[in-house]
């Protein structure tokens, strides 16, 4: 279980993190959806772990959702200060470039992260266990608590806002 969980944390982590836009509110997401894991389903098949803890992780993500759907009801009485601290603001490029290629990268990952944290919640899973974890139509579908359609009509549209999003950047260069 603990390779399992090292193997998985830090996609679990940015899948999270697109999600809430929030590094402490992503550890805490994956931190529940890996304890709810072990303590359900540490005597499955190893197998089955990616299945479950992917299901279990998108849970955990709308569950935040509908609490911060509440918490933003009422927080809107009593304070107008809604800054989020961006992690992408604050990460540091290890990939040694020259500074032009460094601007340029840069700026096309804050493109990108931005154009997914625009999507809306269920595109933005669809896509991540898509292409991050590289689940297929029915492991989605199960993750995600929806129809295998679904999966499909939901990646669709986010792969077509990507790429509407990303085209003017991508046709420049």
């Amino acid at each position: 279980m603990d390779d399992f969980l090292k193997g998985v944390e830090k996609r679990a982590f940015k899948m999270a993190l697109f999600a809430t836009s929030n590094t402490e509110e992503a550890l805490d997401i994956v931190q529940d959806a890996m304890t709810r894991l072990v303590k359900k389903y540490a005597d499955r098949n190893a197998d089955e772990w990616g299945p479950l803890f992917h299901r279990i992780l998108q849970s955990v993500i709308r569950d935040w959702y509908r609490k911060q759907k509440v918490r933003n009801r009422w927080q809107m009485f009593w304070s107008t200060d809604e800054s989020l601290e961006n992690p992408v603001d604050t990460a540091t490029d290890t990939y040694t470039a020259t500074p032009d290629q460094q601007l340029g990268n840069e700026y096309a990952i804050v493109e990108i992260n931005q154009a997914l944290s625009d999507l809306p919640l269920r595109q933005q899973q669809a896509f991540l266990l898509r292409t991050m974890e590289g689940l297929d139509t029915k492991s989605t579908a199960n993750a995600m608590q929806c129809s295998q359609s679904s999966v499909k009509t939901h990646y669709s549209r986010a792969l077509s806002t990507l790429r509407h999003k990303l085209e003017t950047h991508y046709e420049s260069h």
